[in-house]
């Protein structure tokens, strides 16, 4: 049950298959996730991603595999599985027209915890929103309702973190306070899934699956991630990217190409292909190149590409 002799594996599952109807969504998928680790899962949409999750969190019985989740059986052990866990959806759902106390109340009750209103005071001050108690619901901002979702997911006192890209239509700011908020919780050892379409939040995350048509292809650390893409990365600066950008991407030899600000990233796993790519580039565009090290974000670019997304 441990990855290393000495952390306990929150999730241990091989071979995880499902399919709605004709359509497979998840094939073959094994991973392992140590206890007290983020996870971040990214792919394009209908990658499985969603599926994933429901699966290990017991919402979703697999068509076939094997393996536990917090030490449960997958297959056999759903409800047990479900009790310890928190998953907060795209669209988490609150009663609008009740107080930020009173929803927690409500989730309180469900989960029959003991102690209500204690449990209910050190989340509020866990999050930082106990001084909107009495506020109704549905006047808080994004980042405040964001706030009460994750309260509503951690008052039970979980151990696994389900989060189906939690920070959608969140503004920057209350992006990064969210991360610090899941960052303290993995510290306390609690293991967080989380979905993700931003590159920095993928970059939080210890470890990171990337998933394509139902299969993870690739997985690991950043840096370990970056470093098994063999990607070569040039990089330009100068007018007209945006058209350089849009020449570059019909042109062989690229496999990816994307502005970044006021400077244009192309990648590919040929560095003379890419260079031939680039020096074919009509004389209009006056562009500065320079090899660079590939970022995590050119690499998803890269997989985004190849898997047509």
């Amino acid at each position: 049950m441990s990855m290393n002799g000495n952390t306990p594996l929150a999730i241990d599952v091989r071979h995880l298959r499902k399919s709605f109807g004709e359509r497979k969504v998840v094939e073959d998928l094994t991973l392992q996730v140590p206890e007290g680790e983020i996870c971040g899962f990214l792919g394009a949409n209908g990658s499985g991603k969603t599926t994933t999750i429901r699966m290990l969190c017991g919402l979703l019985t697999p068509d076939g595999g094997e393996g536990t989740c917090l030490g449960f059986d997958v297959l056999k052990e759903p409800l047990k599985i479900r009790r310890q866990v928190g998953y907060m959806t795209q669209r988490f759902s609150f009663y609008e027209d009740l107080t930020v106390r009173e929803n927690l109340d409500f989730v309180a009750r469900l989960y029959e915890i003991p102690r209500r209103e204690a449990a209910i005071d050190d989340v509020m001050q866990r999050m930082g929103i106990a001084d909107r108690a009495t506020q109704l619901a549905g006047q808080l901002s994004g980042g405040w309702k964001q706030r009460l979702a994750l309260s509503a997911c951690i008052l039970h006192q979980p151990r696994l973190l389900l989060l189906d890209e939690p920070t959608a239509g969140v503004d920057a700011k209350a992006r990064r306070e969210f991360w610090d908020m899941i960052h303290d919780l993995a510290g306390k050892g609690l293991t967080v899934l989380v979905s993700t379409h931003y590159m920095d939040e993928a970059e939080r995350c210890q470890r990171i699956l990337y998933l394509s048509n139902g299969r993870i292809v690739v997985q690991g650390t950043a840096p370990e991630v970056v470093e098994n893409a063999h990607l070569v990365t040039f990089e330009g600066t100068g007018e007209n990217i945006d058209d350089a950008s849009r020449i570059l991407r019909q042109t062989p030899g690229v496999e990816a190409a994307a502005v970044f600000g006021r400077s244009l990233h192309v990648a590919g796993s040929d560095r003379e292909a890419l260079k031939k790519a680039i020096a074919s580039l009509p004389d209009a565009f006056t562009l500065t190149w320079e090899e660079v090290e590939p970022r995590l974000e050119d690499v998803f670019i890269h997989l985004l590409s190849q898997s047509g997304g």
